[in-house]
């Protein structure tokens, strides 16, 4: 798996909208947090633009990411939201000048459509991790530092309180995944992933709990849980009910599905759509080590399996 080059002080972030429109003071205010930690910020033509829920149109948005992938001083580039859009423009973008000098692309939710065409695609690592929202409005916020720190080259070790759902274990792979309902809509395409030897992280946010156990359904009947070697739940932030209550919460039905899978898997991490965000390396090898006293995810290197 190829990983980008580290940043450097002054090295160019881009700040693009390929989804969801975003609220200009939200991108400006995390250009000038990003600005803080040595680094220069570059704005797409069309980053501020709205057409209908989007960004700007499909063209536009493809636009300014096809630009932020091919400038060759553009470092990184730092999705501005979430929200719907980035399926409609990603078989479009060429990749061409990107592969042959990778960076890291950043985001979570519906940018989960990058992360699985870069991993399973093009072989590339990206960054699961905090947006302009939280970098604008919590610039102290332990989430930020982390993904700073990671942008820099530090390789993070998480430890979190255990969960009485947890499976006990210990397990290196690749780590992959991000947001459940975008996971589950790439099955069968060209950016589907492989769970042979994965970790997979899940989250998701606005569900109804009844189309997370269907989700779940759909992971178990396609086979992407034989093989995984792990599997880490982060934040269900949310969740809807019927009328009719489903009769289980979000992370019981999950564990519900998983009860029967010999791995470790881990309750709780937090990373997701809340105030706690930290950034995992998509597609990067990580040690995951779950006991009855802690959880422990260390990203390593290569050369340390």
């Amino acid at each position: 798996m190829i990983r980008p080059p580290v940043l450097k002080e002054n090295d160019a972030i881009g700040i693009v909208s390929p989804s969801g429109k975003i609220l200009p003071e939200l991108v400006l205010n995390a250009a000038d947090v990003l600005s803080k930690y040595g680094f220069c910020v570059e704005t797409g033509k069309y980053v501020f633009n709205t057409h209908h829920q989007f960004a700007g149109t499909d063209g536009e948005r493809l636009e300014d990411f096809q630009r932020m992938l091919d400038d060759p001083e553009i470092k990184a580039i730092l999705c501005s939201r979430g929200g719907y859009g980035a399926i409609r423009i990603i078989e479009n973008l060429d990749f061409t000048s990107f592969c042959k000098k990778p960076k890291w692309i950043i985001g979570f939710s519906d940018i989960t459509i990058f992360h699985a065409h870069l991993n399973n695609r093009l072989n590339t690592m990206s960054i699961h991790g905090p947006m302009t929202r939280m970098i604008a409005e919590q610039p102290d916020n332990e989430s930020v530092r982390f993904l700073m720190a990671m942008l820099k080259g530090e390789k993070l070790n998480y430890s979190i309180p255990v969960h009485p759902f947890n499976h006990k274990g210990e397990v290196i792979g690749k780590l992959t995944g991000g947001n459940l309902a975008i996971l589950t809509s790439l099955i069968g395409t060209p950016c589907d992933f492989n769970p042979d030897g994965k970790i997979l992280f899940i989250e998701d946010i606005g569900e109804y709990l009844y189309r997370i156990d269907r989700m779940m359904w759909q992971l178990k009947l396609s086979g992407k849980l034989k093989g995984l070697k792990g599997l880490i739940v982060g934040q269900f932030t949310d969740m809807k009910d019927n009328n009719i209550p489903f009769g289980q919460t979000a992370y019981e039905i999950i564990a519900s599905h998983l009860k029967d899978l010999d791995i470790p898997v881990v309750f709780g991490f937090p990373a997701g759509h809340e105030e706690v965000n930290w950034s995992l390396t998509s597609g990067a090898n990580y040690r995951l080590q779950v006991d009855s006293e802690k959880v422990q995810l260390e990203e390593i290197q290569d050369t340390d399996i």
